[in-house]
């Protein structure tokens, strides 16, 4: 079963608790994730299955995009909801101006330091099993952009947010830091990612929605259409005889396309074969390939 599957993510799972539910209800071993979610978030959390799986080295660098709440009065040691408060809670009134003016700053290049209840490793280590010892956690600050950053509402002590980040920005690192900037504390309250790369949160399916097609045999309708990954690539249909020497590892050559270096190959209108790298004019060779039988009734359905 080689596909890709967006789920909305519960509050209270990790993204591997995700995983294994997944792995159980497909009855399917080879499942990953293209970018994991905090436990305390929900939304967006594409799923790679099958020789799909080898499709996360294209999603590292994926922008994401965000809907949340920072709640300002305390700050916390995981620097979300989920965390223990630093401090007693004060009382806290803001306006939307004032959180406007404060968003403004964290727009753009910033450095940021992750939190210390984050998966970032000092020594070989994950930082959140030292922070949970209590052991002192000393990350360095790492460069991220946050491309979008509007203040939707703000309503007594908590404000409304959405956000388009590049990979690796912590949403919970920027409410920790507006709240040090206003000196009252501050921390990410909820949050709920709403895209990854192309994937959108009106793609996602819950995990019961996932549980009750699985039982009636209808899985393959909620499978992401194949000719939707990664739009940054052109496509081309190989036909048999090329699909054949891709499937074997062989150079070949396909039809003039635009100057892209890498290509996406499909035999049929659903079977994404391979991703191929130009060699020289039409002449390309296989970079990753995803099938290496002739091709079967495809898993993915009619999801677009």
């Amino acid at each position: 079963m080689n596909g890709v599957l967006i789920i909305d993510k519960p509050a209270g799972l990790t993204s591997h608790d995700v995983v294994n539910r997944v792995r159980r209800i497909l009855g399917q071993r080879s499942v990953g994730h293209l970018g994991t979610l905090d436990p305390l978030a929900t939304g967006v959390l594409p799923l790679v299955t099958g020789s799909l799986t080898r499709l996360a080295q294209f999603y590292t660098s994926s922008e994401k995009t965000y809907q949340g709440v920072v709640r300002f009065g305390f700050a916390t040691d995981t620097y979300d909801a989920a965390g223990e408060a630093l401090a007693p809670a004060q009382p806290v009134i803001l306006t939307l101006k004032e959180v406007s003016t404060l968003a403004e700053k964290f727009r753009g290049k910033i450095q940021q330091t992750p939190p210390p209840f984050s998966a970032k490793k000092i020594n070989g280590v994950p930082a959140y099993r030292l922070a949970r010892k209590k052991t002192q956690v000393d990350l360095k600050p790492v460069e991220v952009e946050i491309k979008e950053f509007e203040i939707l509402s703000v309503e007594a002590d908590q404000a409304s947010f959405r956000a388009r980040v590049s990979a690796g920005t912590y949403m919970r690192s920027v409410a920790h830091e507006m709240g040090q900037q206003l000196g009252c504390g501050a921390h990410l309250e909820s949050l709920r990612r709403t895209a990854v790369a192309e994937f959108e949160i009106d793609e996602a399916v819950t995990l019961q929605q996932l549980e009750d097609s699985a039982k009636s045999g209808a899985t393959e309708n909620l499978f992401v259409h194949p000719r939707k990954l990664l739009p940054q690539f052109p496509s081309v249909a190989a036909d048999e005889g090329n699909a054949a020497r891709i499937r074997s590892g062989r150079t070949v050559n396909l039809p003039e396309l635009s100057r892209a270096r890498q290509v996406k190959v499909f035999y049929g209108q659903r079977e994404l074969l391979a991703i191929v790298t130009r060699v020289a004019g039409t002449l390309f060779h296989p970079k990753i390939v995803f099938v290496t039988e002739p091709a079967r009734q495809s898993v993915t359905g009619n999801r677009v």
